[in-house]
């Protein structure tokens, strides 16, 4: 494996409201489809925690950048839904902080507290073991969150955003394949990718089966108490695992182990026409030329 070759999990990306934002080490970059059929480039160089040490110290790092990257993400997915609504509809400001806080809250309710609920139902009705409803518990989580990932790629709006998340992929793996990235070439390459939010998600859950798993029996309120605690725990250890994951790729056994993850991801991308890949294309070129001159800058590379 080449040099080159050992820096491309750096990259990864976001599909956005008719755009796709890609991320690198050192600057990002997204492209949207306007309303009238123009591409619109935004660039930025990251900085913050991207250039701080905390992000070389294990658990820490994985929670404070996934911190960051949902706050730049929220922020170009707002840019782009604004693009598409226009100024009379736009979001921002004190709207859309509560309507993260409530996003928020309803998904630790539904994904958290509700199956902790559930299992305490159980095990009062059917005087299962404790060990047993915890383990049901991840379990019915783990359900929970296929079925709205599969629910919402019913809607219109939300299938046409998988079809950005497909370009995403494609145009990475068709960087990461040496191929042009001309949207022919990128449209022949898979839609799967195992850096994929999807796959985190996954992983998230499945390490939360185990952990709640392993606390063992606790009452009604401590047990949603920890549920909500320990989701930055939970996430740290999953990020730990997938950035593993992701630096062993060419293991047999990891291919293997990592099937489950992909194949999830056929829910969250769809087919993207060569408009959509276009717009991909757009976003990673531009990345990549930032990074590459940031990079030089810095002088690491």
């Amino acid at each position: 494996m080449t040099e080159e070759k050992l820096k491309l999990p750096a990259y990864g990306g976001q599909a956005l409201i008719e755009g796709v934002l890609m991320r690198g080490k050192k600057a990002l970059a997204a492209a949207f489809r306007s309303p009238e059929g123009e591409i619109i480039v935004v660039t930025e160089e990251l900085k913050g925690i991207y250039k701080s040490n905390l992000r070389n110290l294990p658990f820490l790092r994985g929670l404070i950048l996934l911190w960051d990257a949902m706050g730049l993400g929220v922020q170009y997915l707002t840019m782009s839904a604004n693009l598409q609504t226009g100024e009379d509809e736009k979001i921002e400001g004190r709207e859309l902080i509560g309507s993260l806080l409530f996003s928020f809250a309803i998904a630790i309710g539904v994904f958290f507290v509700l199956p902790a609920f559930l299992v305490e139902f159980t095990e009062t009705l059917w005087g299962w073991s404790p060990w047993v409803s915890n383990l049901l518990e991840g379990f019915i989580r783990l359900i929970f969150i296929i079925l709205y990932i599969w629910g919402i790629g019913k809607m219109k709006e939300i299938d046409r955003v998988f079809a950005y998340h497909g370009s995403e992929h494609k145009t990475i793996n068709a960087f990461e394949a040496g191929l042009d990235l001309t949207p022919e070439n990128v449209a022949k390459c898979s839609r799967e990718h195992p850096r994929c939010g999807t796959s985190f998600i996954l992983t998230v859950a499945i390490f939360s089966i185990i952990i709640f798993t392993l606390i063992g029996p606790l009452p009604m309120l401590w047990r949603i108490v920890t549920r909500i605690l320990l989701i930055p725990v939970v996430s740290g250890i999953a990020y730990e695992y997938t950035k593993w994951v992701s630096n062993h790729l060419d293991s047999k056994f990891i291919q293997t182990i990592t099937r489950p993850n992909l194949a999830l991801q056929q829910l969250t991308t769809r087919e993207p026409d060569l408009e959509v890949l276009e717009v991909g294309i757009t976003a990673f070129n531009a990345m990549l030329k930032l990074e590459n001159k940031l990079l030089e800058a810095a002088g690491e590379k």
